[in-house]
C-alpha cells in the first residue's frame, strides 16, 4: 500500500481517473500503484509533475543511499519555490522516517501545528523513543515584533505563535518532547529529521510560506547541512524552556 501517493492525491483533490488521464494509463493501473506497485519511470515523472513534487516523495525506495561519512559535500535532494508548494507527503515522510532526532526551529510553524496528522506522527515518534525539540519565537520578544512588522502583519505574528503553542500543548505533554522559546533574528526556519533537513530561508518583507525550501541531507562534518545544524544548536542553547 502506497500511503504517500494516496495522501498526495487526497491533498491535491485528484481522483484515480484524473491521474490515469494525465499519466495516459488505465485507471486500474493507478489502483495498482496505490496498492504498492512502482510505476515505470515515465509514469512516475508524469504523476510527480502533476502533484508538484519529486518522485522520491511518492516512492521513497527510489531515494539514493546515504553517502559515506567522508563524502565531500551535502546532498541537495530537492528544491521548492515556496514553502506552500512542498507536498504534505514530504513533511509527513520527513518526520515519519526519523530514527533518532527531530528538530523544528521557526517563529510560529503554525502550518505544522494545525496539521493533526503531523501532530499525531510526532506524538507517535516521541512515544517510540525519538526525542523531539521544538523552538518557537517568544511572542513577547522584539525579534518577533520586528518580523511581524517586516512582513506587514503586525501583531499577527505573535498571535500565530500563541495559537501554535496552544495546538502544541498535547504534544508538549508527551514524554520526550521539549519546547523552548527563542528571541533571535531568525534567518531560516529549520525542520530536521536525523540527517535530512528542510531549510526555509527568510526574505525581507516576504512571508515564510512564500519563501523557497531546500531539502538537504547531511553528508559529513562541516558541510552545508552541518552549518544549519550548528545554528539550530546555538539557538537552542540560548532559548527559554516552555513551562
Amino acid at each position: 500500500m502506497n500511503d504517500l501517493l494516496r495522501r498526495a492525491l487526497a491533498d491535491a483533490h485528484l481522483t484515480e481517473s484524473e491521474v490515469a488521464v494525465h499519466a495516459d494509463v488505465d485507471p486500474k493501473t493507478v489502483r495498482r500503484w496505490l496498492d504498492g506497485r512502482t510505476p515505470y519511470p515515465r509514469h512516475r515523472k508524469r504523476v510527480a509533475g502533476l502533484l508538484g513534487c519529486d518522485e522520491v516523495d511518492l516512492w521513497p525506495d527510489l531515494t539514493p543511499p546515504m553517502p559515506a561519512p567522508d563524502a565531500p559535500s551535502t546532498q541537495i535532494i530537492a528544491t521548492y519555490p515556496h514553502r506552500w508548494s512542498v507536498p504534505r507527503a514530504v513533511w509527513h515522510r520527513l518526520f515519519e522516517e526519523a530514527q533518532y532526532e527531530i528538530g523544528i526551529l521557526a517563529y510560529a510553524g503554525l502550518f505544522l501545528a494545525e496539521d493533526s496528522g503531523i501532530i499525531r506522527c510526532l506524538t507517535d515518534k516521541a512515544r517510540s523513543g525519538v526525542p523531539i525539540r521544538i523552538l518557537l519565537g517568544d511572542p513577547e520578544s522584539t525579534s518577533v515584533s520586528e518580523r511581524g512588522a517586516d512582513e506587514g502583519v503586525g501583531e499577527s505574528m505573535a498571535a500565530k505563535i500563541r495559537n501554535a503553542l496552544v495546538l502544541y500543548q498535547p504534544l508538549h505533554a508527551t514524554e520526550g518532547v521539549e519546547i523552548r522559546l527563542h528571541d533571535t533574528v531568525l534567518y531560516n526556519s529549520i525542520y530536521r529529521a536525523d540527517e535530512d533537513l528542510l531549510i526555509n530561508p527568510h526574505a525581507y518583507g516576504i512571508a515564510a510560506s512564500h519563501a523557497p525550501v531546500l531539502h538537504l541531507r547531511r553528508a559529513g562534518d562541516g558541510d552545508m547541512a552541518s552549518l544549519y545544524l550548528e545554528s539550530f544548536e546555538r539557538v537552542w542553547s540560548n532559548a527559554t524552556p516552555l513551562s
